[in-house]
């Protein structure tokens, strides 16, 4: 399966059993920044285990590896399952919405767009950086940081910087947003 088409099965597997969700990650932050290659989609789901289930099953219907063992943990725990073309190797992640300030404005503030001619909801572009921040404290990533300087040189003037300062404070992100400033003004400066 291509991603179009793995993302196609997802949305419209979500969308038909009514689980709220958006695609957020690495797409989301080439959806508005610079583009890059990656092989994994993820995406934020908000629904009991139920649907959750219901979710797995078209999943490995259409012959992606998704077990139900990890879909209960994942509900128990707020953590994430995923879902593996065994052909391809394109992977989805779905992370469970945890009931943290943050995590609820992103989600609430989802956007309707299309990508590979799939519409879908979007995290925003302001929140993808947020996220891209978080990532990138939790794991020391200079990819997500990269990531978050291809949203910001791009989508320029559009984004809400003060959003995006209120989080940073607010969860703690101060270093890594001075060093994605940093390495946004060197990118300019090479223009």
């Amino acid at each position: 399966m291509s991603v179009e088409s793995i993302l196609r099965l997802v949305v419209e597997s979500l969308d038909e059993l009514g689980i709220p969700y958006m695609v957020t990650g690495s797409l989301a932050s080439a959806f508005y920044g610079e583009p890059r290659s990656t092989q994994d989609v993820d995406v934020v789901v908000r629904a009991p285990e139920s649907p959750l289930q219901r979710l797995g099953e078209r999943l490995r219907a259409a012959g992606l590896y998704c077990d139900a063992g990890a879909i209960a943990e994942a509900v128990e725990l707020k953590g994430l399952f995923n879902a593996v073309d065994p052909a391809t190797g394109w992977k989805v992640d779905f992370i469970v919405l945890k009931d943290r300030a943050f995590g609820r404005a992103a989600f609430d503030g989802r956007t309707l767009a299309e990508l590979g001619g799939v519409p879908l909801h979007l995290i925003r572009a302001e929140d993808v950086v947020v996220s891209k921040l978080e990532w990138a404290q939790l794991g020391g990533s200079e990819r997500q940081l990269r990531d978050v300087v291809g949203v910001l040189m791009v989508q320029g003037p559009l984004l809400d910087r003060g959003y995006i300062e209120r989080w940073v404070t607010g969860l703690g992100l101060s270093n890594e947003w001075a060093r994605v400033l940093e390495l946004e003004r060197q990118e300019r400066e090479s223009v």
